[in-house]
């Protein structure tokens, strides 16, 4: 453990992202408070705030907004939660912008690995629906960005201690498409039944763009975590916990 930092306010420390930074910000030698809402300085977005615009692009960077409209007309896919981020980080960032006030976002994508929240989060749950069998969730996944809770939780603490970052940054370090995801999980993990490719090319859906992280590497930020890591990660902390 280093120094004594100061303090830092994490909001949703219960949640997967924010037991997580928690205690990485503990083990840096910040003291910590939590709270279930205040008002942040380094907000966390999603990647749902940038890739639902309509627009026709392999990737997107921190210039692109989703479309409210566009949201609300895809049925069954969790469109409320898409628009609360979308609309929560502008009014974050206006918010900054007209008090002076220093205000950071980071856009995460799925976000995957070991979790010590004591539910099953979401995007693991998602990520892992070829192991698990949730065939509801495949056409949500057909080009997925993705990034290991840790680099995600350090990427928040490399901004809160970065002077010179302002405004949005995403934080994705790998894009797999719905197929190679499924060659990657049956040669790594043939314990598990994993759907054919014949199979998934006939799963239709919303396909989004890839994510780019180059404001994030250009500011100094380091990846540590590829496919590998999060996924053994994530089987081995569901097996621990019971949900595989």
């Amino acid at each position: 453990m280093e120094g004594d930092k100061g303090t830092v306010c994490v909001t949703g420390g219960t949640g997967y992202i924010g037991s997580w930074l928690i205690m990485r910000l503990l083990d840096q030698g910040y003291h910590v408070r939590t709270t279930i809402r205040s008002d942040p300085v380094v907000y966390t977005s999603s990647a749902s705030a940038v890739v639902f615009n309509g627009k026709d692009e392999d990737e997107m960077d921190e210039s692109f907004w989703s479309d409210v409209d566009l949201i609300k007309s895809l049925k069954n896919f969790g469109g409320s939660y898409m628009i609360s981020k979308t609309l929560t980080e502008r009014t974050v960032l206006e918010f900054g912008e007209k008090h002076g006030l220093d205000v950071v976002t980071i856009i995460p994508p799925f976000v995957v690995g070991p979790f010590i929240c004591p539910k099953f989060p979401g995007s693991v749950r998602a990520i892992l629906s070829m192991v698990l069998g949730d065939k509801d969730q495949y056409s949500h996944l057909l080009n997925t960005s993705m990034v290991h809770v840790d680099d995600l939780a350090r990427a928040n603490i490399f901004l809160l201690e970065c002077p010179t970052v302002k405004g949005r940054y995403i934080c994705s370090s790998v894009v797999i498409t719905l197929q190679r995801m499924s060659e990657f999980l049956t040669e790594r993990y043939p314990e598990f039944q994993i759907p054919t490719l014949d199979y998934l090319k006939e799963i239709k859906g919303y396909r989004v763009a890839g994510l780019s992280s180059k404001k994030l590497l250009d500011a100094g930020f380091k990846y540590k975590y590829g496919l590998n890591e999060m996924f053994d990660g994530a089987i081995q902390c569901c097996k621990e916990k019971g949900f595989l």
